[in-house]
């Protein structure tokens, strides 16, 4: 079965439910991409980059951010944004949810 993805002026219910207990991908275009992620206390996302730019905002919880030079904390209602190929993990400190957008590359013309 294929993914649901929201479509332009869908309202989407970000909270964790029965229905939608675990990390999702909300929606995804040729610029942008966004996804729900719920991680439990402990779980630990290794550091990896991306060629694009990213904003992750907490809408509960906290994880610990490694980043080059050392960690943040990023708890509830708090964001951040990270420049293209900069490295990243994170370790739940608690049970999160988090909303990540990458921004895709977009192609100029030459």
């Amino acid at each position: 079965m294929a993914l649901h993805h929201a479509s332009s002026g869908e309202v989407i219910d970000l909270a964790v439910s029965s229905d939608q207990p675990g990390t999702r991908a909300i929606v995804k275009t040729d610029k942008f991409e966004t996804i729900r992620l719920v991680l439990r206390q402990g779980d630990t996302i290794p550091a990896h980059r991306l060629a694009s730019q990213i904003t992750l905002h907490c809408l509960k919880g906290s994880v610990a951010v490694q980043i080059a030079g050392g960690t943040l904390m990023l708890d509830t209602d708090q964001w951040v944004f990270f420049d293209e190929d900069a490295v990243h993990g994170f370790d739940a400190t608690t049970d999160a949810v988090l909303l990540m957008t990458i921004m895709l590359p977009i192609d100029t013309p030459t």
